[in-house]
């Protein structure tokens, strides 16, 4: 090992994302030319005056200004433009594989067609593969605060593309929209051979997880923070070894957490449950990949040994092929011997 600081070491580490939302990726810089180009007017009157609009309480006021941001995405050149920037940025931070959320039901809902959103969004991650390098998963969330007939409506649009497509997830607000509103969503999506994820245990409680696994069967659990409020639900994550997307600067930002010391990311360690890091809304919240690393290693000491498992648990978490994901690995071990 050499003398390499921690925060070089998170910069050059090769890394993989399984838990970022593309809407979440806009950055006020883009909204405010797509919105021009669009000819929408925006309420902010600067990109100065909404970077201040993001202060956040909780996980619902974050969603009104993300749901306002989204509005001024028309065109399939949108969507390419919003996911080209996310894959040209995330590429500076030697991310090599990145499986995103979009929503499109936040589109379809005020008139902007499936096949709009999700041409834009893919072709700009093709480009990303071929000229950047970075393999991708898309994956289709579901909005939790709207009901199950629209998510089987969603489901419907989204057939004709379902080579394009690795998964299902559910977002949007958590409290009072527990997982089993969407049970039979979920088994026609498992049906049609799509893989299922969920956000569960952000700002609802440990049950939401159970549901999330009992009823909705999922693959990995996104966030899952309060798990560790339940003793037999840490042993069956360990025991099935179930991934985690945690999100820290996103957990700091919503009041998850009220310090990046309390995040529970080193306990769930201890426990031996397979966590990762993530960005989650990176535009909105502080930091894409590194920002996050980088913030959760200073407030916990994490070691280069911790943020390297970390990093592993990301590729072992992936969708990514065995011998993808154990092409990664290796270069991963080889980063940590030489750093």
């Amino acid at each position: 090992m050499n003398n390499t600081s921690v925060e070089d070491f998170i910069k050059d580490i090769p890394k993989a994302e399984l838990h970022m939302h593309i809407e979440g990726s806009f950055e006020p810089e883009l909204m405010f030319e797509i919105a021009h180009r669009n000819g929408i007017k925006i309420k902010y009157p600067s990109v100065a005056a909404l970077k201040k609009a993001y202060r956040f309480n909780n996980l619902q006021e974050f969603l009104d200004i993300y749901y306002a941001g989204a509005a001024v995405l028309i065109k399939e050149q949108d969507f390419y433009d919003l996911t080209w920037a996310y894959l040209t940025k995330v590429h500076q931070e030697n991310l090599v594989h990145t499986e995103i959320f979009f929503d499109p039901q936040t589109h379809t809902e005020r008139g902007i067609s499936f096949e709009i959103v999700i041409n834009g969004i893919r072709r700009a991650l093709e480009d990303g593969k071929e000229k950047l390098g970075i393999s991708y998963r898309l994956i289709m969330s579901f909005l939790r605060h709207l009901d199950e007939a629209s998510a089987f409506k969603t489901l419907e649009e989204a057939i004709p593309y379902k080579e394009w497509i690795a998964g299902v997830g559910l977002d949007s607000s958590e409290l009072g929209n527990p997982p089993s509103l969407f049970e039979r969503v979920f088994a026609k999506s498992r049906e049609e051979g799509f893989l299922v994820v969920a956000h569960a245990g952000e700002e609802g409680p440990a049950e939401y997880i159970w549901e999330a696994l009992d009823l909705l069967k999922v693959n990995r659990i996104d966030h899952g923070n309060r798990c560790l409020e339940d003793i037999d639900l840490v042993k069956r994550l360990a025991n099935e070894q179930l991934p985690l997307t945690l999100c820290p600067l996103s957990n700091l930002e919503l009041k998850v957490v009220e310090n990046l010391k309390d995040h529970p990311v080193v306990e769930m360690m201890s426990h031996n449950l397979l966590v990762t890091v993530n960005s989650d809304d990176p535009a909105y919240f502080g930091g894409y990949m590194n920002a996050n690393y980088i913030a959760i290693a200073k407030a916990l000491k994490l070691s280069k040994k911790q943020i390297t498992k970390l990093v592993k648990n990301s590729f072992k978490s992936s969708w990514l092929s065995d011998d993808e994901k154990e092409e990664h690995l290796l270069k991963v071990d080889q980063y940590f011997n030489d750093n």
